[in-house]
C-alpha cells in the first residue's frame, strides 16, 4: 500500500510539473515572439514617407496569437513546430514515442535513488529530449542553408549582371540549388510571382529561415528597391563576407578537433573500463547491478558522466558559435 501511495503521489507531482512547465514554456514563447517581431521590424525598414499599416492589418496581428489552440501549445512545448517538422527527416509520430522511451530509460537512474518518486522526472525528461531532437534538426537545416547561401548569391549576382531581373535570378537559383535552399528560394519566387510585395516576401523568407545572412539579403534587396544602387556589387560583397565567415568557422572546427577527441576519450573511458571488468571479473562488477546500494552508485556515476559530457559539448559548441 505504501508503494502504491508513493507511486500515485509521484504521478500527481509529475502532472503538476507538466502544467507548470507548459505555462512557463508559453510565457517564454510569447516573449521570444515579441523580440523576433521587433528585430524583423528593424531589419526590414519601411519606405520613407510610407503610411502606417491599415488598422485591419493591426487587428489581424493582435488577434492571431489568441487563436492558438491546445494542439499548438503542445507542439510548442515539445518543440515540434512546423519549421522543426520541415527540418526533420522523421515524422513527429516517430520522434515523440521514441523520446518517451528514451525518457523512461533516463528516469531509471533517479528511480534507483529515490524509488517511485523518480517518475516525477519522466515528463520533464520527455519534453527535454523531444525539444533537443527538434532543435538539432532545425540547427542542421539552418547550417545547410548557411553553407549553400554563397553559391545561391553568386548565381543571383550573375543573373543581375547580364540584365536579368532579380526575381528571375531567384527563380533560376531555386531550380539549380539543392535542398533546403531550393525550397526557400522557390517559396520566395512563388510569392513574388503571385504579386506579394518584395519587402513582405523577403520578410516572410527571413522569418522562416531564421538565418542572419538571409536577413542581410532581405535588407539589401529592400534598400536597393527603395534607394537604388548597384545590387550586383552589394550581393557580391555579401557573398564574399559569408564565404570568409564559413572559412573562419571551418578553421575553428579544425582547431577544436583536439577538444572533441579529448571529450570523447574521457566519456568513453568509464564505459570501456566497466566492459573490461565485466569480462575479467563479472562478480566484482555485478554488485552495481544486483545490489540496491550498487544501483544508487551506478545511477550517480552515470548521471555525473552524462553531465560532464553535456558540459564539454556545450562549451565546444559555444566556442564555435
Amino acid at each position: 500500500m505504501s508503494a502504491d501511495r508513493n507511486l500515485y503521489l509521484g504521478l500527481a507531482a509529475m502532472a503538476l510539473l507538466g502544467i507548470i512547465g507548459g505555462g512557463v514554456a508559453l510565457l517564454v514563447h510569447s516573449s521570444n515572439s515579441k523580440k523576433l517581431a521587433a528585430r524583423m521590424a528593424l531589419v526590414t525598414p519601411r519606405k520613407a514617407g510610407s503610411a502606417a499599416p491599415p488598422p485591419r492589418q493591426r487587428v489581424v496581428r493582435r488577434v492571431a496569437p489568441k487563436k492558438r489552440g491546445s494542439i499548438q501549445h503542445l507542439e510548442q512545448l515539445f518543440g515540434c513546430t512546423p519549421a522543426a517538422r520541415e527540418s526533420s527527416r522523421l515524422k513527429w509520430w516517430v520522434v515523440i514515442p521514441v523520446a518517451l522511451l528514451c525518457a523512461r530509460l533516463v528516469v531509471e537512474m533517479p528511480m534507483a535513488l529515490v524509488g517511485p518518486w523518480g517518475m516525477v522526472a519522466l515528463l520533464p525528461a520527455w519534453i527535454w529530449i523531444s525539444r533537443k531532437w527538434w532543435a538539432k534538426a532545425e540547427y542542421d537545416r539552418r547550417n545547410m542553408l548557411y553553407q549553400q547561401f554563397p553559391d545561391s548569391l553568386a548565381m543571383i549576382v550573375r543573373s543581375v549582371r547580364v540584365g536579368i531581373p532579380v526575381s528571375e535570378g531567384i527563380r533560376a537559383a531555386a531550380r539549380e540549388q539543392p535542398s533546403p535552399t531550393a525550397e526557400v528560394l522557390g517559396s520566395l519566387s512563388d510569392q513574388l510571382a503571385v504579386g506579394v510585395p518584395l519587402d513582405e516576401a523577403l520578410r516572410n523568407m527571413a522569418e522562416k529561415c531564421g538565418v542572419a545572412e538571409y536577413r542581410f539579403f532581405a535588407t539589401a534587396l529592400t534598400l536597393q528597391a527603395q534607394t537604388g544602387g548597384g545590387l550586383a556589387e552589394t550581393l557580391d560583397n555579401l557573398g564574399d563576407v559569408i564565404r570568409k565567415r564559413l572559412a573562419l568557422k571551418s578553421r575553428a572546427v579544425a582547431l577544436s578537433g583536439e577538444a572533441k577527441m579529448s571529450s570523447a576519450i574521457l566519456g568513453s573511458l568509464p564505459v570501456l573500463a566497466a566492459l573490461a571488468l565485466s569480462v575479467m571479473n563479472p562478480t566484482y562488477i555485478s554488485v552495481l547491478i544486483l545490489d540496491p546500494g550498487g544501483n544508487k552508485v551506478l545511477a550517480i556515476a552515470i548521471g555525473m558522466l552524462g553531465a560532464g559530457v553535456i558540459t564539454m559539448r556545450s562549451l565546444i559548441r559555444k566556442a564555435l558559435a
